[in-house]
């Protein structure tokens, strides 16, 4: 079994925390577009989105659909 080395487990640095914050707001801004107008049009628009199956709320189903997107990144 592997163990975590310290260089694994120190925080990112500056700039990969700027550009993960940069891909999150422009895919939650682009999938809270897609959201609201297939809630204005009342879409099911939440099987579209992967996570966000499970969700109540508007903000809650793209925060959980950018989590999922994102965790596929990493």
């Amino acid at each position: 079994m592997a163990y975590p080395t310290i260089d694994a487990l120190k925080q990112p640095e500056n700039g990969d925390s700027l550009a993960y914050r940069g891909i999150f707001l422009t895919s939650f801004a682009v999938f809270l577009v897609v959201a609201l107008l297939a809630q204005v049009l009342t879409w099911h628009w939440r099987t579209w989105l992967p996570g966000a199956e499970g969700e109540k709320s508007l903000i809650g189903g793209v925060r959980s659909a950018v989590y999922t997107v994102m965790s596929h990144l990493s």
